[in-house]
């Protein structure tokens, strides 16, 4: 991936939640639930969930809601730049994100309420925004 490259993304309006479980607390049955989008990440420090925010329970130390920008398509494991070409844009706009990858691809979430901007500034930036027909 070369910077400047444009890149074809699929945008899902689902909103999501960002939740943080102790190290050693066990997966909740809610982070199970069929939802559109569902990582589930331990590390020795965290457990963290990404899901649809109408899954998390109320009392789960959480943040959103936030909505995805996917990379349409498979992505190589060589190429590389794929998020700062995304990043970019959207740091030089001031919106924050959170990246989640998959063996696919990669998916850049951003607060709900900023879905517009940053819709705005990746176009601007040369990238190829649809939404998802599944919405």
């Amino acid at each position: 991936m070369t910077p400047g490259r444009a890149l074809d993304l699929v945008f899902d309006p689902t909103p999501l939640a960002i939740s943080r479980l102790a190290a050693d607390a066990p997966e909740p049955a809610w982070a199970h639930a069929r939802g559109r989008f569902v990582t589930v990440t331990r590390t020795p420090h965290e457990l963290s969930i990404t899901c649809e925010a109408r899954l998390v329970p109320a009392d789960v130390h959480s943040e959103g809601p936030f909505v995805s920008f996917r990379v349409r398509g498979a992505l190589d494991f060589g190429q590389v730049g794929v998020i700062a070409a995304l990043a970019g844009p959207l740091a030089e706009a001031g919106i924050p994100i959170f990246v989640v990858a998959t063996f696919d691809t990669d998916y850049v979430l951003v607060p709900l309420a900023r879905h517009s901007e940053a819709r705005t500034a990746l176009a601007a930036a040369g990238h190829r925004v649809e939404t998802s027909a599944g919405c």
